[in-house]
């Protein structure tokens, strides 16, 4: 429950720019599918979404809020390609499908920022991203 409350806790404390990108994220993949939960898509996505923030925060207790944390959506590279196989039985013309497309471009440029983040790592850059979180 610690390494829960801290990764949280590093996540309130990230500059105002990242603060918009993660609620993006979160409306996206958490509050967006609920709207739709009887679609399997929706149910998927949700899912990962939990699978992810499990991950992110085994990560955190295992290493604090570092760059490690890039390895915690891990889980979106295959449900960006399944819902990529998807798309095309769903219309791009209403809000469903125009969710998921919006859903694919955020999640896909998270990625990005994500694979820097653990590159980073790899290379060394262990230290706390986010300093004054509590033990």
């Amino acid at each position: 429950m610690n390494a829960f409350i801290k990764l949280n806790m590093g996540l309130f404390k990230m500059p105002l720019p990242w603060k918009v990108w993660l609620s993006l994220l979160i409306a996206a993949n958490v509050f967006a599918p609920l709207f739709y939960l009887q679609r399997v898509e929706a149910q998927i996505v949700l899912g990962t979404m939990i699978a992810n923030m499990m991950l992110m925060t085994f990560l955190t207790s295992r290493f604090g809020f570092t760059r490690i944390l890039g390895l915690g959506h891990v889980f979106w590279m295959p449900l960006i390609a399944f819902l990529l196989v998807r798309l095309g039985n769903i219309s791009a013309t209403d809000a469903y499908g125009t969710w998921l497309r919006a859903l694919i471009v955020l999640n896909s440029g998270s990625l990005v920022i994500d694979v820097v983040d653990f590159a980073r790592y790899l290379a060394g850059d262990r230290a706390e991203t986010v300093q004054g979180l509590a033990e």
